[in-house]
């Protein structure tokens, strides 16, 4: 069974199968014919630490990324030999990575060092070559094949691109940025203010999931048109959470939330347009995997595989997803959380000030008007059947105290059992190895 990863750089989960007004056919198309995941969750809302959480099988830390893979800060994967295109290409399969990875050296450091045959968007000798990364993910599949395949296609929309922000891009990205975009009938996601500025904000980042889908589509009509839909197993998610106050950077729903949609071959259980509302964390992919493939689980996994929800064994596979932060480029903001279906608990260092992870229209107006000044609280708890945008906190509120004691309870066994640094103040700091 070949698998194609297709994912995506801090779509959260804005895309119409998630029930948003936003320009996505081919993910609904795709979504019709697969499953969908509607509580899945990153491991954390930063673009390394999240990748590697999917394919580590790990928490972000537990692996060694506690930050951006880049020769800037300094991060990198503590055991090279765990990441899943290593393990999968231990056991016969060809591996493939076009565009973005971010988990070894920066979005386009060299990925054979975790286990890829084969780097589509540049030469044998690392050499960036003249091809974008849906035309190299595309040649790849239509080339032939004499093992199954892993490719992994980074899509970077719709990271914000802020020297083009309020310009609809063209189909061809290296083609002039035309026509300005109307916000003006737009609304951004609660909890985002309704102005002008923000609405203009939207209105870039709906152009930006417009042509994730228009990219991740091109991957799977591909697919279809070479007849490879019976024997590949797709995989379509994303990072972490919008680039928002709110949002990346931030242990919220808005910040962990991810899509997550799955299309197998017929008989596999992951087909019919089947929508799932049980927890599920990005880490229980690779056990996943394991478990669909017939092949032994390495025992470092700290996941759980989703496949009892596919196929009815079980309604849940996890009561609680845990979730955590430590830096993001320099910004360093150490966080931990659990989430249960109902409540989420969050606990934080004593940083003096709350952190805008990128800049941005909504992010920089916010700031102006006195966002990093706003009171900052070491631990919140929030019911999020009544206070979904998690915005009130609950954590003084004496009729929460045992759901407190008890979501407490699990973060800190959590970070005991898993020897976190948090504990200990001994978090490591981003380090310029390029200095």
């Amino acid at each position: 069974m070949n698998i194609v990863y297709l994912h995506a750089h801090d779509a959260g989960r804005m895309v119409s199968p998630y029930g948003y007004d936003t320009p996505t056919p081919n993910l609904q198309r795709f979504a019709e014919e697969g499953v969908t995941f509607r509580q899945a969750f990153c491991a954390a809302p930063s673009c390394s630490p999240s990748r590697v959480g999917l394919t580590t099988g790990q928490f972000p830390r537990c692996a060694g990324m506690y930050g951006l893979a880049s020769p800037y800060f300094g991060f990198e994967l503590a055991n090279k030999d765990r990441h899943l295109a290593r393990f999968l290409r231990d056991r016969g399969y060809t591996t493939a990575v076009a565009g973005t990875q971010h988990e070894v050296h920066g979005p386009l450091g060299d990925p054979s060092e975790i286990g890829y045959d084969h780097w589509l968007n540049h030469d044998a000798h690392g050499k960036p070559i003249n091809r974008r990364t849906v035309g190299a993910a595309v040649s790849f599949i239509e080339s032939d094949h004499e093992r199954p395949f892993f490719l992994a296609c980074g899509i970077n929309a719709p990271h914000r691109d802020n020297g083009h922000a309020g310009r609809r891009h063209t189909p061809d990205a290296d083609a002039p940025f035309v026509e300005e975009l109307d916000g003006r009938y737009l609304r951004p996601p609660a909890p985002i203010p309704d102005t002008p500025t923000t609405r203009q904000d939207w209105a870039s980042y709906c152009d930006g999931v417009e042509r994730m889908d228009a990219s991740m589509g091109a991957v799977l009509d591909a697919i279809d048109r070479c007849g490879l839909r019976d024997e590949t197993l797709v995989i379509v998610t994303t990072d972490h959470g919008i680039a928002w106050p709110h949002g990346k950077g931030n242990l919220t729903d808005m910040g962990l939330g991810v899509m997550l949609m799955m299309r197998g071959p017929a008989g596999s259980g992951l087909e019919g347009g089947r929508v799932l509302d049980a927890l599920v964390s990005q880490i229980d992919i690779y056990p996943a995997l394991c478990e669909l493939l017939g092949l032994e689980p390495p025992d470092w996994l700290q996941g759980t595989s989703l496949l009892p929800l596919v196929d009815g064994r079980a309604e849940r596979t996890r009561e609680h997803v845990y979730g955590e932060q430590n830096w993001h480029g320099w910004g360093y903001d150490p966080q931990r959380c659990v989430r249960s279906e109902r409540y989420k608990y969050i606990r934080r260092k004593d940083v003096d000030h709350l952190r805008i992870v990128d800049p941005g229209p909504t992010n920089d107006w916010l700031a102006e008007i006195g966002y990093r000044e706003r009171p900052r609280e070491t631990e919140l708890l929030y019911d999020l059947w009544f206070d979904p945008t998690e915005c009130h906190n609950l954590a003084a509120d004496p009729d929460y105290a045992d759901v407190l004691a008890d979501l407490r309870g699990r973060v800190d066994a959590w970070m005991r059992e898993t020897e976190d640094p948090f504990l200990t103040d001994t978090i490591p700091a981003p380090v310029d190895v390029t200095a």
